[in-house]
């Protein structure tokens, strides 16, 4: 059952990768928002709205990705390929 154990390492990947990317993106935004609101300090709540809305998209990216890796490591899709192999 080697599938299992390679299952379980994709969504271990799945779930770090995403979760670093996302730390990342969110902390590149923020720090490009900082810079934005310091030189044009009238814009800042146009450029809040914005930030907050991108910062959604990159979480939703994350639990998405985060959802199929659960999904691949509880209801396994895998097995059942195995199984009508075996017959």
């Amino acid at each position: 059952m080697e599938v299992i154990s390679f299952v379980a390492l994709a969504a271990g990947l799945i779930i770090g990768l995403g979760a670093l990317g996302a730390c990342i993106g969110i902390g590149v935004m923020g720090s490009k928002y900082l810079e934005a609101a310091a030189r044009q300090p009238e814009l800042m709540g146009e450029l809040q709205t914005k930030m907050f809305l991108l910062a959604g998209l990159i979480d939703a990216a994350f639990i998405i990705g985060t959802g199929i890796a659960l999904w691949f490591a509880t209801a396994n899709p895998f097995l059942a390929q195995l199984a009508s192999l075996a017959k």
